[in-house]
C-alpha cells in the first residue's frame, strides 16, 4: 500500500530477467462464421464485456474481503496468480545476488495459495509455490526490498522474534534489527537517497529502549477453577487446590497415599503460553512434596524451569526432579519460571518424591505474562483469587459456544441478521494492573475448521481504553481468514483498571450483509512498556553504522529524526517517496511550518507549496515528473487552491501543485501504478487511485463521473481514464499495492479486475484474424433513471430486466439502420436523451435518434419485428400517442421516422406484456402474443391476437387458448409454433400449434419438457428440430433439444442461478466432432445470465453437443454479473432464432426477393427521410413468389 521497491527498465540489464508465469492458457477459438452473419450486435444489460479468451478469466471481480496477486494478460485482463483470504498491504520483489527470489507479500491474511501463512509469505513468481515466512503475530502494512543488501524489510503492527512493528529478513532468516522496532506501529519503509533506510509510522522511540522504573507486568492468573481436572494416587480430590490462599485449611488439600507417586492433570478448552508455576505445599503434619515435574500437553514435553532455592537463595535448574522446599507458614508457596515459552491447553503435576508419609499440595497457580480477555467468560481469570478487578467479558446475544478444532481456544458464535446487529456485542475487559504502553491483538479464529467462510463478513471492533476518554479507537475486520489470525487495532497507552474504571473492547456485527456469522474468541494487552522517546513517526536508520548504541544515542543529528521530533504529538507518517536527492514523506502531521507532507534534501527539512495539504495524506506515488498524493484533503494548508479534493499532484520542476481534474468526492486509500494499453504504442503507467469514494467530481463542462472506488488517472492524457473517448477497459475492484519485477513486468495486489470493453447496453460482434472481437458502437448508452414497470407475467422469463433487450436490422432501400429496444437511456446526435427505443443510422453519420414524445419513461420493449416499413415494438409498453392510448404494443413508421398515425386499440388484461411478434408472410397480418384477455374495443383476444396493418384491426386467433406465450414462430405458412406457460382447452402445455386454415390451436405432443418455455430457438425452417430453455418446476434451469417427438435434455451444464434469455444456432468455420445434439457445422449460442458448471458466471456461453464453453462475459458497473438478451445479425437467414420472439426466416428472404422484382420492375428509390422506403409492396407479392428462391432442402440447416 505504501512505498515500495521499483526497478526501472537500466535495472533489468545487470538481473536476472524474468517474466511472471501466468496460470491461465489461451482457450481455443470458437470458430464462429461471424462474416457470413453480416453486422453482428450483441444485446444486453452490462456496462462492460468481453470476449472469453483465457482460462484464468472470470465474470465481475471480488468484493467478499479477499484479494489476489496479479499479473496482467496480453489482452489487458488481469490474471490472479495467487489469491489470499484477507488483505495484502505491501510487496516487493526480492533479489539476491541478482537472481529474482520471489515476491515478498506482506498483509493481514492467514493464507496465500491455499497455503497456511500469516501476514507474511513468498511467492515464486514462475512456479506459483508459496513459502511461509512465520514468525510474525500480527499485521504486516510497509515492505522494503533492499537489492544492494540482498535482504528485506518488514513494517507493520505486528510482534515477531524479539522485534516490534519492524525486522529484517537476510539469508534466509529473521534478522533482528539492533532498535528491536518501534514502540508503534510502522506504515512505510523506503530508502533515502544516501542509503539509509528509513521508516515512517505512529511511533515515539525505539523497541529495546524503555524505562527501567516499571514493574513487571506478569500478573495475570490462568483460570484453573473452570478446568478439567483428574487425578492419579489421591485420597483427596485435585480440585480443592485450584484458588489457594494463606489461610488454606489443611484438610482440603491434594493428599496422594501413603509413600505412593501421583499426578495432578488439569485439561483447558484454551491454549496458553505460561511464564511462571507457583506451588504451594501442603501444611499437614509430617506431608509433604519434594521433588516433582511439569510436562505440557498435548507435545508431552518436561519442561525446564529455574527457581530460587529458599535455604541459599541460589538460583536452581530443574527439569524431571524439581525440588519443593518443606512447608514454611512465613513462605508457604515456592515460584518456578519457565526457561522457554511453550504453548499448551493442558498440563500435569507428576509427583515422584515427598516428605514423611507421603506427598500432597495446596494450591497451584499458574501465571503468564499478556493480559488476556476471553470471549466465553470461564476462560477469564478466576473469581476466588480476587479484588474483583480479573479480566472478564460480557455477552450480549444468542451466542454459542463452537469447539476450537484448529483454533487455540474454544469461542463463541452467534447468527444475526440487519434487524439484529444492535442486539449482538461482547465487551472484553482486561484486568489491567498498570498503566502503561499496550499492544492490543484481537484473534480471529480461522472459518475452514468451522465451514463458516461463506457467511462471514466484517466486525465493528471499538475501544476505551483511558479514564479521560482520550485513548480510544475504531476500527473494522473480516473474519473471512480461512486460518486464526491476529490483528493489532490499537497500540498505545492504557490506564490501569480501578473499581471506577476498566479498560474496554468492543466487538459486533456490522451488519454489511443480509445475515452474518459473527465469532469471537479472545482480546489481548501485551505490555510494551514505556518508552524514552526521542521519535516521533520518523526514524533514519543506518544498515552500515553498527557501533551505534541505541540507548544512548542522540536521534536529533539526523534531520529527519529532528523534523520529527518538531511536529505536533502523535505524528503519523504514512508514505514515503524519493525523487533524485530529496525524500517526500507524508501522512498525518503537522507544526508550523509543515502540514501532512514535507520534504527532506541535504540533511535538511522543507515544507511544500502553501505549507503541505489541509489533512491527511494516505499514499504516495512518484512518477515522472510528479509526486502522485491521495488522501482526506481539500486545499493546501496555507492559502487556497481549486480542485484539491482527496487526490492531487505535486510537480517537481515547478515545485507547485498540480490538480487532477476537481478531485474525487471521497477519501483515498492508496495510489499505486499501473499499465494500460490506451494507444498503438503499448501499454503506458498510469496512477490508480483506490478508496471509499463513488465519484470523480465535475469539472468545467465534464459531468461527474461514476467511480465505485477506483479512479484513474493518465498522466500522458492529464486526463480521468474515464473521461478520455477512447476505446477502454473497463475496470473494477481496488488496487492496494503493486510493484514492478527486474524486467519491468508489472504485478499487483487487491481485487482489481478488467471487467472488459467499457460499453453499455450493446456492442458489435466480429470475426478478427480467426478470433472473435468485441467493437465500441457509435452510441452512449446508459442505465435509465426511470425504473421498469413492474408488470409481471405467469412464464418466469426474463422481462424485468435493464439494458437493451432486443434488436433488429433495417436494410430498406440501402439503409443500414440498428434498431434497439429495452429499459435503458441514450444520447441522441442533437444531446436529447432517449428512452428505451433507438436508432443508430450507420448510413447517415453515425446518427442516433429516438422516437417522438409519447411512451412512459417506465416502458421496456421486449420484442420487435419489421413488417415492410412498419415496426412494431412490443413489451411492457405504455404511453400516449396522438390521441391513442397504447399498451403492450406500439407501432413506428421508419418511412417517416415518427410513430404511426393509426396505432392498434391497447390490449387489456391485469398485467399486459408482449413477448413475442411474428409477421406472417404474404400476409398483411402481424400476430402478437404474451400475457393479455384482449383488447381495448372488448375484443376476446387472448394470449395471441394478430392485427392486420391494412384494415388496422385485431382478430382473435382461435380458442382455447390461455396463459402466456414467451416465443411464436411460422413453422410454414399456415402454422403457427407458440412457446411458454400454456394451456389448450385446459391441458397443460409449454408448446402449442395453431393452423390458419382450421383456425384451431393444438397441443404440440411433446412430452418431457420440465416447465414453461422462456426461450426457444428453431434447429430447422421448420422447427421440426428446436431448442427450448426454461425453469423447471422445481426451480432450475433446463435445456432441452426437441427433434420430432424425441425430447434430449442437456444435462449438467447449468448450475444454480441461470438465467437464459435467448437460444441461437451459430454457424462455424471449422466442423466440430458429432453429437446427438448439433450438426457437427452449427453450435448453439446460449446467452443471459449464465451459471457455467464447473466455470461461474458468463453472459454467452456456446453448446457444440458435448461442452458448454463461455463465449462473452459481461458485468455490471458496479461489478456485479450483466447479462446478454440478444445477439442479433443483419443476416438473419444464417443466424436463426431469438431471445424473446422469433421472426420467420422467410420474411427477410422475402423482403430481399421483392426488392429484387421491384427493381427489375423498373422502380427506383426514393430520397431517404430518413430512413424510406415510403411505398413498400411487400405486402402486395404473393406467396409463391416469396417462397419461389428457397432451395427446397429438406428441415435441415437452410442454404442462402
Amino acid at each position: 500500500m505504501h512505498l515500495l521497491s521499483r526497478f526501472g527498465p537500466k535495472a533489468a540489464s545487470a538481473l536476472l530477467l524474468f517474466a511472471p508465469q501466468a496460470i491461465s492458457q489461451s482457450v481455443p477459438s470458437p470458430n464462429l462464421d461471424l462474416k457470413s452473419l453480416g453486422e453482428v450486435t450483441v444485446a444486453g444489460d452490462f456496462d462492460a464485456i468481453s470476449v472469453y479468451t483465457s482460462a484464468g478469466q472470470q465474470q465481475g471481480y471480488n468484493n467478499n474481503g479477499t484479494q489476489s496477486v496479479l499479473s496482467q494478460l496480453p489482452n489487458g485482463a488481469f490474471d490472479a496468480l495467487s489469491s489470499t483470504d484477507a488483505s495484502i498491504e505491501a510487496m516487493c520483489p526480492l533479489v539476491v545476488n541478482d537472481t529474482l527470489m520471489g515476491i515478498v507479500v506482506g498483509g493481514n491474511f492467514t493464507s496465500i495459495g491455499g497455503v497456511a501463512a500469516r501476514s507474511l509469505a513468498l511467492l515464486n513468481a514462475t512456479t506459483l509455490e508459496v513459502r511461509a515466512i512465520g514468525g510474525v503475530q500480527g499485521t504486516v502494512s510497509a515492505l522494503y526490498c533492499d537489492q544492494d543488501n540482498s535482504m528485506f524489510y518488514v513494517g507493520g503492527a505486528f510482534d515477531a522474534g524479539n522485534s516490534t512493528n519492524a525486522i529484517g529478513w537476510a539469508a534466509g532468516n529473521w534478522s533482528s534489527l539492533p532498535f528491536a522496532g518501534f514502540d508503534g506501529p510502522v506504515s512505510s519503509i523506503t530508502k533515502a537517497p544516501n542509503g539509509h533506510i528509513v521508516f515512517g509510522g505512529s511511533f515515539t522511540g525505539l523497541g529495546n529502549v524503555t524505562s527501567s522504573s516499571l514493574k513487571d507486568p506478569e500478573t495475570q492468573v490462568i483460570n484453573l477453577s473452570t478446568a478439567n481436572i483428574s487425578a492419579q494416587g489421591n485420597t483427596t480430590t485435585g480440585n480443592n487446590i485450584v484458588c489457594p490462599s494463606n489461610n488454606s485449611d489443611a484438610a482440603s488439600d491434594f493428599i496422594l497415599a501413603d509413600a505412593t507417586p501421583g499426578r495432578w492433570r488439569a485439561d483447558f478448552g484454551f491454549g496458553f503460553e505460561p511464564t511462571r508455576l507457583r506451588l504451594w505445599q501442603t501444611s499437614q503434619a509430617g506431608r509433604g512434596t519434594k521433588t516433582w515435574r511439569f510436562t505440557a500437553h498435548p507435545l508431552n514435553g518436561i519442561l525446564n524451569l529455574t527457581t530460587t532455592d529458599p535455604a541459599t537463595g541460589d538460583l536452581i535448574a530443574c527439569q524431571s526432579t524439581c525440588p519443593l522446599a518443606e512447608y514454611n507458614a512465613t513462605q508457604p508457596y515456592q515460584d518456578f519460571f519457565f526457561v522457554n515459552l511453550v504453548g499448551m491447553n493442558s498440563f500435569s503435576i507428576d509427583i515422584s518424591d515427598w516428605y514423611g508419609d507421603g506427598a500432597g499440595l495446596a494450591g497451584i497457580e499458574l501465571f503468564q505474562n499478556d493480559i488476556f480477555s476471553y470471549a466465553i467468560e470461564s476462560f477469564n481469570e478466576p473469581t476466588c483469587q480476587a479484588d474483583g478487578l480479573g479480566s472478564t467479558a460480557t455477552a450480549t446475544g444468542p451466542w454459542y459456544t463452537t469447539p476450537s478444532l484448529q483454533s487455540v481456544a474454544d469461542y463463541l458464535t452467534v447468527v444475526v441478521g440487519p434487524e439484529d446487529v444492535n442486539t449482538a456485542s461482547i465487551v472484553f475487559q482486561p484486568n489491567v494492573q498498570q498503566s502503561g504502553n499496550y499492544s492490543i491483538i484481537v484473534y480471529t479464529p480461522g472459518c475452514l475448521q468451522d465451514s463458516s467462510c461463506s457467511a462471514r463478513a466484517v466486525v465493528n471492533v471499538t475501544g476505551s481504553l483511558t479514564q479521560d476518554g482520550k485513548q480510544s479507537f475504531g476500527t473494522t475486520l473480516f473474519q473471512t481468514n480461512n486460518f486464526d489470525k491476529y490483528d493489532i487495532v490499537f497500540q498505545g497507552h492504557v490506564d490501569a483498571t480501578t473499581t471506577s474504571f476498566r479498560p474496554s473492547v468492543t466487538l459486533r456485527p456490522s451488519g454489511l450483509q443480509q445475515a452474518q456469522l459473527v465469532v469471537a474468541s479472545r482480546v489481548k494487552f501485551g505490555f510494551t512498556g514505556s518508552t524514552t522517546g526521542g521519535l516521533n513517526g520518523l526514524f533514519d536508520y543506518d544498515p552500515n553504522n553498527t557501533t551505534i548504541d541505541y540507548a544512548t544515542a542522540d536521534f536529533s543529528e539526523s534531520a529527519i529524526n529532528n523534523a520529527g521530533t518538531m511536529l505536533k504529538p502523535n505524528a503519523n507518517v504514512l508514505a514515503m517517496a524519493a525523487k533524485d536527492d530529496t525524500l517526500y514523506a507524508a501522512g498525518r502531521f503537522s507544526d508550523d511550518v509543515f502540514e501532512n507532507i514535507m520534504a527532506f534534501s541535504n540533511n535538511n527539512a522543507s515544507s511544500l507549496p502553501g505549507g503541505g495539504l489541509n489533512s491527511a495524506v494516505s499514499d504516495v506515488y512518484s512518477l515522472g515528473d510528479f509526486l502522485y498524493v491521495g488522501g482526506n484533503f481539500s486545499n493546501v494548508a496555507r492559502n487556497n487552491m481549486n480542485g484539491l479534493s482527496n487526490v492531487a499532484a505535486y510537480q517537481y520542476s515547478k515545485d507547485a501543485w498540480v490538480a487532477l481534474g476537481a478531485g474525487l468526492n471521497g477519501p483515498v486509500e492508496a495510489v499505486e501504478p499501473l499499465q494500460l494499453n490506451l494507444s498503438q504504442s503499448g501499454p503506458e503507467t498510469v496512477i490508480a487511485f483506490s478508496g471509499p469514494f463513488n465519484q470523480i467530481r465535475s469539472s468545467g463542462s465534464t459531468p461527474a463521473t461514476r467511480a465505485a472506488g477506483l479512479a484513474i488517472w493518465v498522466p500522458s492524457r492529464s486526463a480521468w481514464l474515464a473521461h478520455l473517448d477512447v476505446p477502454k477497459e473497463a475496470l473494477a475492484g481496488q488496487l492496494f499495492a503493486a510493484t514492478f519485477l527486474p524486467n519491468n513486468t508489472w504485478l499487483g495486489a487487491g481485487t482489481i479486475a478488467s471487467l472488459g470493453l467499457a460499453v453499455s447496453g450493446a456492442a458489435g460482434l466480429r470475426s478478427e484474424s480467426g478470433q472473435v472481437v468485441l467493437s465500441q458502437l457509435p452510441v452512449d448508452i446508459t442505465s435509465s433513471d426511470t425504473p421498469p414497470s413492474t408488470r409481471k407475467r405467469a412464464v418466469q422469463a426474463v422481462q424485468d430486466v435493464n439494458g437493451v433487450t432486443t434488436g433488429l436490422y433495417y436494410t430498406e432501400n440501402d439503409q443500414n439502420v440498428t434498431i434497439m429496444g429495452g429499459h435503458f437511456a441514450a444520447t441522441a446526435t442533437s444531446g436529447a436523451t432517449i428512452e428505451n427505443l433507438m436508432f443508430l443510422n450507420f448510413s447517415n453519420n453515425n446518427q442516433v435518434t429516438g422516437p417522438p414524445p409519447g411512451l412512459d419513461t417506465n416502458s421496456t420493449i421486449l420484442t420487435m419485428a419489421l413488417s415492410g416499413n412498419i415496426l412494431f415494438a412490443g413489451g411492457n409498453v405504455s404511453g400516449q400517442v396522438g390521441d391513442a392510448n397504447v399498451a403492450g404494443l406500439v407501432l413506428y413508421d421508419m418511412s417517416t421516422a415518427a410513430f404511426r398515425a393509426i396505432q392498434p386499440a391497447s390490449l387489456r388484461g391485469p398485467n399486459v406484456v408482449v413477448n413475442a411478434i411474428a409477421p406472417q408472410s404474404g400476409t398483411s397480418a402481424v400476430y402478437v402474443g404474451g400475457a393479455f384477455s384482449g383488447t381495448s374495443q372488448d375484443l376476446s383476444c387472448p394470449v395471441v391476437c394478430s392485427y392486420d396493418t391494412m384494415s388496422n384491426q385485431w382478430s382473435p386467433v382461435g380458442t382455447g387458448l390461455e396463459g402466456t406465450v414467451s416465443s411464436l414462430f411460422w413453422r410454414t405458412n399456415r402454422e403457427l409454433l407458440a412457446a411458454g406457460n400454456l394451456t389448450v382447452q385446459g391441458n397443460q402445455t409449454s408448446l402449442a400449434t395453431y393452423n390458419t386454415r382450421s383456425q384451431t390451436w393444438d397441443v404440440l405432443a411433446v412430452g418431457g419438457i420440465p416447465g414453461p418455455v422462456t426461450a426457444f430457438c428453431p434447429a430447422t425452417a421448420d422447427a421440426n428440430t428446436m431448442w427450448v430453455a426454461g425453469t423447471a418446476t422445481n426451480g432450475s434451469t433446463f435445456l432441452v433439444e426437441i427433434d420430432g417427438t424425441d425430447v434430449r435434455p442437456v444435462p449438467d451444464v447449468l448450475s444454480t442461478g441461470t438465467t437464459i434469455r435467448g437460444l441461437q444456432i451459430m454457424p462455424l468455420t471449422r466442423k466440430h466432432r458429432s453429437t446427438p445434439y448439433l450438426d457437427n457445422d452449427y453450435v448453439l449460442l446460449v446467452s443471459g445470465q449464465l451459471n457455467i458448471t464447473g466455470f461461474g458466471n458468463a453472459a454467452a456461453a456456446l453448446f457444440n453437443g458435448t461442452h458448454m464453453e463461455p463465449l462473452i462475459l459481461a458485468s455490471t458497473s458496479d461489478g456485479s454479473p450483466g447479462s446478454i438478451s440478444q445477439v442479433f445479425a443483419s443476416n438473419t437467414d444464417v443466424l436463426r432464432g431469438s431471445a424473446l420472439g422469433t421472426i420467420f426466416l422467410i420474411i427477410l428472404i422475402g423482403i430481399i426477393l421483392n426488392r429484387i422484382q421491384r427493381r427489375r420492375a423498373g422502380y427506383k428509390t426514393v430520397p431517404s427521410v430518413p430512413y424510406t422506403d415510403k411505398h413498400s409492396n411487400i405486402h402486395r407479392v404473393p406467396p409463391e413468389a416469396l417462397l419461389g428462391g428457397l432451395s427446397g432442402k429438406q428441415p435441415g440447416a437452410p442454404t442462402v
